[in-house]
C-alpha cells in the first residue's frame, strides 16, 4: 500500500465535486488525444503534453509527464489518498479503480480516478509537522513515502492519533527552514515570486556554498516540493538573485505555466537589472550584482544569450566578513591598540551608519605624528580604496597589490569586508592548486604509458578514424585512460603491484573532478573535494618517483 496526494486545482476549485462524487480529479484537459488509457508509456504521455502546449518548456513537459504518469499507471487500487482542502483540513480516502476519462465532463473534470473517501474533515493540527510537511509539495500530483507516511496516512484514516515518524528523535531541524520557503512561496502565489540571493537561498539549508552533496540535497527537496528556481541557484555567483516558483502548478486559463509566465516577465525584468544581455556594451550591470543571466538556467527552447559570469569582489569570503574597524570620535590610541593585539597593517574608520571615512595606516599614522607629535586619529585618517561588492575582482587586483587592502561596501555603501594581499594570495591558490594537481596526475600517466605501453596498443584505445592522430599518450583525452589500462595486457605492463579495480575507480572519479573543474563556478573547491585527486597524485608519485 501506498499513499499519495492528489490535489483539487491550484485553489480547490474541484474539491466539492471531489467529495461529492467520490472521484480524484487533476487538470489538463488541453490534451488532444484526451483519453490517457492507452497512453501505456512515459513517451505516450509526454508526446501527447509536448503537442497539447507546446509553448512550454522541457522542465515543465517532464514535470507534468511524472505527474499525469503517476496518476494514470503508477496509483493503485487499495492506495491511499490524502486530499489537502480550502477549509485548511485534510480528507482521506482509498482508491477503488482505474484512471478513466470522462469525455463529457465539465473543462476540468474529465481525468478521474475512483475513491472511496474514509474521513473528509481531519484537522491539521491533529498530523504532526514532518507528516504535513511531505504532503506540502506544490505538485498536482505526488507520493508520501517518508518517515512512515503510508502507515500513518492509514491511522489517521481510521480516526487514530498520527503515530509520528519511526525516528522522531533523530527528526532534522533543518527541514523546518525548507518548509517556510515552501509556506511563503504558496502565501504569495503565481503573481509576486519570492526573489532573494544565492546566498540567503542557500542559507535556509544552512549551507554557504554550493558543494555537490548539499547542492544534490537541495535540488531533490525542491523537486519533491514543487518548486524551480529561475535562473537555477546552481549557477551564478552568491549575489545573483533568483525566483523561487512553483514550477510543478497546473496551467492556468491560457494554458501557460508559471515558469512561462514569469520567465517572460517579472523573472526577466529583474534579471535585466543584474545581468548585461545582449546590446548591452559596458559589461556592467545597473545594479551592481552579478548573474550568470537568465538564459542559462531555462530550458533550451527558451534560452537566451547572455554574458559569461564574472568573478566578483564578494566571491572572497573576507568580503563578506565585518572587519574589525574604529569610529570616527575613537582615539588614536584604540586604533594602535587594535593594529598591535591583531597583527593589522590598517584600519576602516567608519560613522555611525557604517559608512567608510577612511583608512587608519601605520603609515598614515608615521605621517601625521612628523606633521604633528599629538596628532589623533581624524589627522591620521587618509582616504581609503572602496570597492563595491558586485565589482569585478580582476579590476581590484592592480590597487590591491599597490596598497595592500580594499575596503568592500554592500548595496547600501556600508562596510562588509576587508580584502589584502594575503587573502588574494589564499584565494587564487585555492583556485590555481586543483589544476596543478590535475595537470601533474595527467602528466605522470603520459609518462608512464608512453614508457610502458606501445603506441599501437596505445592508438587502439581511440576509434579507428582518429587512431592516425595518436602519436603518444599525450593526445589521449583523460577518459581514454580508463579504457587504455583496463586491458590487462595493458595493466600488466605497468608492473604495479597494486589493486587495478580501486585503481581506476580513482582515476575516474579524479575524471569527473577534472570534468567539473572545466565548468566554471564562483565557488571555491574544498579540501574534501581535492581529496580523492590528491590520493591518487600520491599513489602515482609513489608509483613512479622521477621528478
Amino acid at each position: 500500500m501506498r499513499a499519495w496526494v492528489v490535489r483539487a486545482g491550484e485553489h480547490g476549485e474541484r474539491e466539492r465535486a471531489a467529495l461529492e462524487e467520490g472521484v480524484l480529479v487533476v487538470g489538463w484537459d488541453r490534451l488532444a488525444r484526451g483519453d490517457l488509457a492507452d497512453a501505456a508509456t512515459r513517451d505516450d504521455i509526454k508526446a501527447a503534453v509536448a503537442a497539447a502546449y507546446p509553448d512550454e518548456g522541457p522542465y515543465t513537459i517532464g514535470n507534468w509527464t511524472g505527474q499525469l504518469y503517476r496518476f494514470v499507471h503508477e496509483i493503485q487500487p487499495g492506495d491511499l489518498v490524502v486530499l489537502p482542502l480550502k477549509s485548511l483540513r485534510v480528507a482521506i480516502g482509498r482508491v477503488t479503480g482505474a484512471y478513466a476519462y470522462r469525455a463529457g465532463a465539465a473543462e476540468g473534470m474529465r481525468h478521474v480516478r475512483p475513491v472511496e473517501w474514509l474521513v473528509t474533515d481531519i484537522d491539521r493540527q491533529d498530523i504532526q509537522s514532518d507528516l504535513l510537511d511531505s504532503m506540502g509539495s506544490l505538485l498536482t500530483v505526488f507520493e508520501i513515502s517518508r518517515f512512515g507516511a503510508a502507515e500513518r496516512v492509514a491511522a489517521l484514516a481510521e480516526g487514530k492519533p498520527d503515530p509520528g515518524r519511526p525516528d522522531a528523535d533523530e527528526f532534522a531541524a533543518t527541514l523546518t527552514e525548507p518548509a517556510k520557503l515552501y509556506e511563503e512561496v504558496r502565501r504569495r502565489g503565481t503573481e509576486e515570486p519570492l526573489t532573494l540571493s544565492i546566498r540567503d537561498f542557500l542559507a535556509i539549508w544552512g549551507v554557504q556554498r554550493r558543494y555537490p552533496a548539499t547542492t544534490e540535497q537541495i535540488q531533490n527537496e525542491l523537486e519533491a516540493r514543487g518548486l524551480v528556481t529561475v535562473p537555477s541557484f546552481t549557477e551564478g555567483t552568491l549575489d545573483s538573485r533568483i525566483a523561487v516558483l512553483a514550477g510543478g502548478a497546473e496551467p492556468d486559463e491560457s494554458g501557460a505555466s508559471a515558469v512561462t509566465r514569469l520567465s517572460g516577465s517579472l523573472v526577466l525584468e529583474a534579471a535585466h537589472s543584474i545581468v548585461a544581455l545582449p546590446g548591452d556594451t559596458g559589461g556592467r550591470t545597473s545594479s551592481g550584482s552579478g548573474s550568470a543571466g537568465l538564459g542559462a538556467h531555462l530550458p533550451p527552447d527558451e534560452e537566451a544569450e547572455t554574458q559569461a559570469v564574472a568573478y566578483r569582489v564578494s566571491n572572497l569570503d573576507s568580503a563578506n566578513r565585518m572587519p574589525e574597524c574604529v569610529r570616527v570620535g575613537d582615539s588614536l590610541g584604540t586604533a594602535t591598540t587594535l593594529m598591535v593585539l591583531r597583527g593589522y597593517s590598517q584600519l576602516p574608520v567608519l560613522d555611525e551608519d557604517g559608512r567608510l571615512r577612511g583608512v587608519v595606516s601605520w603609515e598614515s599614522i608615521g605621517r601625521a605624528r612628523m606633521a604633528h607629535a599629538n596628532a589623533g586619529l581624524q589627522a591620521a585618517t587618509v582616504r581609503g580604496q572602496e570597492a563595491d561588492g558586485s565589482d569585478d575582482l580582476l579590476d581590484w587586483i592592480g590597487a590591491i597589490q599597490q596598497f595592500g587592502y580594499v575596503i568592500v561596501r554592500d548595496h547600501d555603501h556600508k562596510v562588509c569586508g576587508l580584502i589584502t594581499a594575503s587573502d588574494l594570495t589564499v584565494q587564487f591558490g585555492t583556485r590555481v592548486r586543483p589544476f596543478v594537481l590535475v595537470e601533474e596526475i595527467e602528466q605522470r600517466l603520459r609518462r608512464v604509458v608512453d614508457r610502458c605501453i606501445p603506441l599501437e596498443r596505445i592508438r587502439a584505445t581511440v576509434p579507428r578514424g582518429r587512431a592516425a592522430q595518436v602519436h603518444s599518450a599525450a593526445n589521449l583525452t583523460f577518459g581514454a585512460y580508463k579504457h587504455l589500462l583496463k586491458v590487462p595486457e595493458n595493466w600488466a605492463a605497468l608492473g604495479w603491484g597494486i589493486d587495478q579495480e580501486h585503481f581506476l575507480a580513482a582515476l575516474e572519479e579524479c575524471r569527473n573532478f577534472r570534468n567539473g573543474l572545466m565548468h566554471f563556478s564562483p565557488d571555491p573547491v574544498t579540501e574534501e573535494q581535492l581529496r580523492p585527486a590528491q590520493g591518487l597524485l600520491e599513489l602515482l608519485r609513489s608509483l613512479d618517483p622521477q621528478i
